[in-house]
């Protein structure tokens, strides 16, 4: 696992009026502070990535439909530099993937519909001086293919 990366596995919980998932929690051992929550989504066969944070943490959490979230750690000084993580997440896999600043992440819906992130971040996003730096999904020097694994 990358340095500083974890995936909780989170518990839902049903009754005969719904369900409950909690997400993130600020006693959490991972947690570090709130700046916002947001949603986003992505449609089938779509990558949304590379980008990464100089300060923010995401703590994502896939609400609906499946997801590859992929990680790969670029930091200089990383014990874990040159590592990429894998996680497949989503309505059969309720986990919540903690990215720390640094470390660079995108994802693809894998499902047959559009899967739903929610996200809670330690920042709330700056429009006038974002920190958000973005890298081509496919051309770069990530060692990473988005494409699927048959076999």
């Amino acid at each position: 696992m990358i340095d500083g990366v974890n995936a909780k596995k989170l518990k839902i919980i049903p009754d005969e009026r719904g369900r409950l998932m909690e997400m993130v929690r600020s006693d959490d051992d991972d947690f570090v502070k709130f700046g916002q929550v947001y949603m986003t989504t992505c449609y089938f066969g779509v990558v949304k990535g590379w980008h990464w944070h100089k300060v923010q943490t995401d703590y994502m959490t896939v609400i609906d439909g499946m997801m590859k979230i992929v990680l790969y750690d670029r930091r200089d000084g990383s014990p874990t530099k040159g590592e990429v993580n894998e996680f497949f997440v989503g309505t059969h896999n309720p986990v919540r993937i903690t990215i720390p600043p640094g470390v660079c992440h995108g994802f693809k819906c894998i499902g047959g519909e559009e899967a739903i992130v929610i996200n809670t971040v330690t920042e709330p996003y700056a429009y006038d001086d974002p920190d958000e730096f973005r890298i081509d999904p496919h051309d770069n020097d990530i060692p990473y293919d988005w494409e699927r694994s048959d076999g």
